[in-house]
């Protein structure tokens, strides 16, 4: 039998950063109203950040809220507010938060808001049956402490296409390029935005609307020379349109649609059959900052 020594060695380490909370809260808020019900359906997630080392060094958790309180506080937080605005309600769990717990320093708060609208019924929306909006979202991340609140809010896999006003030409080639030039194809992503604001006392559900439409005008009026240039000139669009937004981040994958080569069987494909590829994808990326003046 081989047996081996285990030498003890001393190591000094230093916890540099940490943060716990909850993510993934689920809840469905029905808001009863005499004439119609309101929907609202939310995925909720929180961090803290503040005196916690203890319990990674030591196993000390007397500084520890379980995540399962925190994941009760949102539903009873829920109960009490009306949601009208996630932004609102994130506040509203900082604010929670931050006054019964002193050792908690910073408080994130991301909420994800799947969108539902009315059905139809007899030409009219029906009040108390939904169906999904599709797979758009609107989202925000709120981060607060006792002395400042940071609101940053968006809008998730927001899907459009255009089936002309768009080439991709004059780029750069090397041995392994085989994309054809084209100055008319098919533009399609799924536009993900997230913006912040200068002003946390605003109206945020106009804003999200505005911001989206202005989006989409840019994207439908735009004469994209690449999905780059169109990406510069929808965050330029909303950033003229708001004065309250100091940043907008942006991020379009550009959804490839290849004209497909019919000439084996005869026939001319003119721009009209594609076939569209979900992976892999060209991802682009940009934010812009608006410029302030002396």
């Amino acid at each position: 039998m081989v047996r081996f020594k285990v030498r003890q060695v001393s190591m000094s380490t230093t916890l540099i950063e940490n943060n716990y909370g909850a993510s993934h809260v689920r809840l469905i808020k029905v808001r009863r109203l005499q004439d119609r019900h309101d929907l609202k359906e939310l995925s909720v997630g929180i961090q803290f950040e503040g005196e916690f080392e203890s319990s990674y060094t030591t196993g000390d958790n007397r500084s520890i809220l379980p995540a399962d309180t925190i994941k009760n506080t949102v539903y009873a937080l829920a109960k009490l507010y009306t949601i009208e605005q996630i932004e609102d309600f994130a506040q509203q769990l900082i604010n929670h938060f931050l006054t019964d717990n002193s050792q908690v320093k910073r408080v994130r708060v991301e909420i994800a808001e799947y969108l539902w609208t009315r059905i139809l019924f007899g030409g009219k929306q029906h009040p108390w049956s939904f169906t999904p909006a599709g797979p758009e979202r609107r989202t925000t991340i709120v981060t607060g402490t006792r002395e400042t609140v940071f609101i940053e809010s968006g809008i998730e896999n927001l899907q459009v296409v255009k089936t002309t006003g768009s080439g991709f030409e004059g780029y750069l080639h090397d041995p392994f390029t085989t994309l054809k030039e084209t100055s008319d194809r098919i533009l399609a992503t799924a536009v993900k935005a997230s913006w912040l604001y200068s002003d946390n006392e605003i109206p945020f559900s106009v804003y999200w609307h505005g911001i989206r439409q202005a989006i989409l005008d840019t994207f439908v009026e735009h004469e994209s020379r690449s999905m780059q240039f169109t990406l510069h000139a929808m965050a330029e669009a909303v950033l003229e349109r708001y004065e309250d937004i100091a940043e907008i981040h942006l991020w379009v994958p550009n959804k490839d649609c290849r004209l497909v080569d019919l000439g084996l069987f005869g026939l001319e494909n003119k721009n009209e059959v594609f076939a569209p590829a979900e992976e892999p994808f060209e991802l682009i990326e940009a934010r812009l900052r608006r410029e302030t003046l002396d």
